[in-house]
């Protein structure tokens, strides 16, 4: 295994060993202590890979795990990669770092946190680091399981439950459809590999299944990285800790559709469908998010409709970048592959001004016990260091200088201004709209960030417990204060940022930029007095005050939009009426009764086999190549049939018993007649097993009325019974007349020289279905044990009672 592997594998490594050392040291050292070296080690790492990915290198590494169905753990490491697996790791060090002092070691289950952060470190990992499709979606589905892990933590909580599962809900839903997309561009390729994919990207914009494809692996974007409208699960995921949502929610796993969407850029870019439907979807949830966080009363719900917004800016800056491969080569892609730039960009801005504002709002929360808004104030003098890191991230989030903030939401207007110039896609219809909801959705931006750093911290104290408010301990205010200088140095240094991970990150995007194009994306923080950039701005911060200063005026707006037609209401009202509708089937045909359910077992058989076999035309008799019937194979058919229909007719057990043993003596003979004695001994080995233990378990049961009443005809049993074992009859003569394949037989006629073993059926058992067998022995295991501990379990009872007595 590569080193690179090894370090992936790391997190779920280590997390085995996590319970061990929380037994151990806990409560003398925390447990988050030993999990930091984790993501310091890896990040560690990666860093050694800045020089040779800004290069224009990338490194791969493979190792074979399923090579018969080419689906090995390839391993490709370039800009986008490089970028997303620092922030992964970067921001876990310091999220960890943060939940040191922000978790008690005695009050909470450390042990059960720890493990599922790390599976979440290494599926990210896994997931960003990944070249096989199918690879990725493994690790895809195993960010949804920790993440509903991490945000069921406290799982005593109703809303944390709820939470989880709504998360669960959609996103494995958008994962099942992006799997079908990924097998879809599969078949159209010939290859599992992406970079293979993005070599033959014409066979797959010119196959029928393109259009397909491309919507379902969207819909797995989507729904991951919270867009409309599968955004509803974002704010109830707040429910999780604090370092839960700054590292889920800010950092890493709603950044995977964003991903996703980046890294098949080159396979759907300059498509017109892809762009209007990323940039459409970015620009709904970018004006979603932040109209719906103005009105927020809880400071995560609003820094989670925040998050949507700026996903969604992100998600939208994605889509107008994809126009630069409508052209290929050219002034064109230079001009509009800025909007991809500005979107790497504003995620590491993001990653850092979110995350910092995150565990601000924890601190809030800790040291005050609420998070209400209305219920908080006057914080300003009370914990200054808290008020400055608000400050730094609000109003980076905001756009406004000089923070990080400003310098993406100016390209990402600088963006928007381009598309509306389009003369393409149909832009001259609708385009001159995308800049207007950029606007809009900014100034709302501008709001919520004001009311996040003022209703907070300004105005008078309203605090009514009993709590001394103060500032957070130096250890839990480290993390927010590295990402929150992070903000304050990627605006003056941003080239730096830009020359060592931007630009290798670009070219990963849109491969079809040459060297010189990508020199030619410089970051500045004045464009001049006359940029169209410049004026938004301006024009957000007055608009935005002005709203800001008068919203006691204008907020009741949003009581007038009935809550009835809000998706969350809809998502309710759906899992209401399927766990009505489910239940109303189940409590239908779960009668009780063994009779019923055989009914709707074998009837259904009956449909589906038998109507299949009709439909297709399937019953056909060819027995010109069976052998001839021997008088003792009729007479031992014949015997087995009476047998079989005394065990029916019979009043009598013993007769019953001895009948059911007779009919499987018959069957041993007719081993004897094919030639296969060993089988024959196994029968009859089996079938006296059996019969001594029916006799045994019979001798205890309980006579049998003599007055047996006469039992009434029903059509419904003699048409089922009828109809299964003509169904089966006619399967059976069919699949015997009708040879598809060539026989397998033969292959196992060489047992001697593939497997060493002289008998062919235990060649068979041991050898070719070796792993067949070893499961069915695990399931008897299994159930042994299972047996023995009810029966031990019940002696316990007993003897407790015995005891009580």
């Amino acid at each position: 295994m590569h080193w690179f592997q090894f370090l992936i594998m790391l997190p779920f490594i280590f997390a085995v060993f996590v319970p061990i050392l929380y037994k151990t040291f806990t409560p003398r050292i925390h447990t988050g202590w030993f999990v930091l070296l984790v993501p310091l080690l890896i990040f560690s790492y990666l860093i050694t890979f800045i020089p040779t990915i800004a290069n224009g290198n990338t490194i791969i590494s493979s190792i074979p795990w399923m090579p018969s169905y080419d689906i090995n753990f390839t391993t490709y490491i370039d800009g986008l990669g490089l970028i997303f697996g620092l922030l992964i790791t970067g921001i876990g060090a310091l999220v960890i770092l943060y939940s040191i002092f922000y978790l008690s070691k005695e009050r909470e289950e450390l042990h059960n946190f720890y493990v599922y952060l790390l599976m979440f470190m290494g599926a990210m990992l896994g997931l960003v680091f990944s070249d096989n499709v199918f690879v990725l979606y493994v690790f895809w589905e195993m960010t949804s399981v920790s993440s509903f892990l991490l945000i069921a933590y406290w799982y005593e909580r109703e809303k944390s439950r709820y939470g989880a599962q709504k998360s669960m809900l959609i996103t494995i839903f958008g994962g099942l459809a992006m799997l079908a997309g990924l097998v879809m561009i599969a078949r159209s390729s010939g290859t599992y590999s992406i970079r293979e994919m993005l070599q033959n990207v014409d066979a797959i914009t010119t196959s029928n299944l393109f259009i397909p494809a491309m919507v379902l692996i969207l819909l797995g974007a989507f729904t991951k990285s919270a867009q409309f409208p599968f955004s509803i699960w974002l704010p109830d995921a707040m429910e999780a800790p604090t370092p839960i949502s700054a590292y889920l929610h800010s950092a890493t796993m709603v950044k995977a559709g964003i991903y996703l969407v980046a890294r098949l850029t080159p396979i759907f870019g300059g498509s017109t469908v892809w762009f209007w439907l990323v940039t459409g979807v970015g620009l709904v949830t970018l004006l979603y998010g932040s109209v719906n966080a103005v009105r927020q009363t809880d400071l995560k719900a609003l820094l989670a409709y925040s998050t949507i917004s700026q996903l969604g800016l992100i998600m939208s800056l994605l889509g107008l970048g994809s126009a630069a491969m409508y052209f290929g080569l050219g002034d064109e892609t230079v001009i509009y592959g800025t909007a991809i730039f500005a979107a790497i960009f504003h995620l590491v801005n993001h990653s850092t001004f979110k995350g910092s504002l995150f565990m601000v709002v924890g601190i809030i929360d800790h040291e005050t016990g609420t998070r209400d808004i209305r219920r908080l104030g006057g914080l300003i003098h009370l914990m200054p260091i808290s008020f400055t890191l608000t400050v730094i991230g609000g109003f980076s989030m905001a756009g406004l200088p000089p923070f990080n903030g400003f310098l993406s939401k100016e390209m990402f207007f600088a963006a928007v201004n381009n598309a509306a110039k389009m003369d393409f896609f149909h832009m001259g219809t609708i385009g001159v709209l995308i800049p207007i909801i950029a606007w809009i959705a900014s100034v709302f931006t501008f709001i919520y960030c004001m009311i996040l750093v003022f209703k907070t911290f300004r105005g008078k104290y309203k605090l009514d417990n009993d709590r001394v408010v103060h500032e957070a301990p130096l250890g839990m205010l480290i993390s927010p204060i590295i990402l929150g200088s992070l903000v304050i140095v990627g605006f003056f240094f941003p080239n730096l940022l830009s020359k060592y991970l931007l630009k290798p990150a670009l070219t990963s995007v849109l491969p079809v930029l040459s060297e010189a194009e990508v020199v030619e994306h410089k970051i500045k923080a004045w464009h001049g007095f006359l940029s169209p950039e410049l004026w938004m701005t301006i024009g957000v911060v007055v608009l935005g005050a002005i709203l800001y200063l008068n919203l006691r005026k204008w907020y009741k707006v949003y009581n007038s939009y009935p809550q009835s037609l809000t998706f969350n209401n809809l998502y309710n009202l759906v899992l209401e009426k399927m766990e009505q509708i489910s239940g109303s089937i189940t409590n239908f045909y779960m009668t009780g009764y063994i009779r019923d359910y055989l009914v709707y077992i074998i009837g259904f058989l009956i449909l589906v086999v038998g109507g299949s076999i009709w439909l297709l035309d399937g019953v056909s008799f060819d027995s010109s190549n069976d052998a001839p019937a021997t008088f003792f194979e009729i007479a031992v058919m014949i015997v087995a049939v009476v047998s079989a229909g005394t065990v029916l007719f019979s009043k009598s057990r013993i007769t019953s018993i001895v009948a059911v043993g007779a009919l499987g003596f018959f069957v041993s003979l007719f081993f004897v007649l094919f030639r296969a004695p060993d089988l024959a001994l196994t029968q009859l080995v089996v079938e006296t097993v059996t019969t001594a233990l029916f006799l045994l378990c019979f001798y205890h049961l309980p006579q049998l009325r003599k007055e047996i009443s006469r039992i009434p005809f029903k059509l419904t049993n003699a048409i089922i019974s009828i109809g299964a074992g003509a169904v089966v009859t006619i399967v059976a003569l069919s699949v015997n007349g009708n040879r598809l394949f060539d026989s397998i037989s033969s292959y196992y006629e060489n047992a001697y020289e593939l497997a060493g073993a002289k008998n062919i059926v235990n060649a068979i058992l041991v050898d070719f279905r070796g792993i067949d067998t070893m499961l069915e022995i695990l399931v008897l295991s299994i159930a042994g044990l299972g047996v023995y501990s009810l029966i031990k379990l019940r002696l316990a009872k007993e003897g407790s009672d015995e005891r009580a007595e």
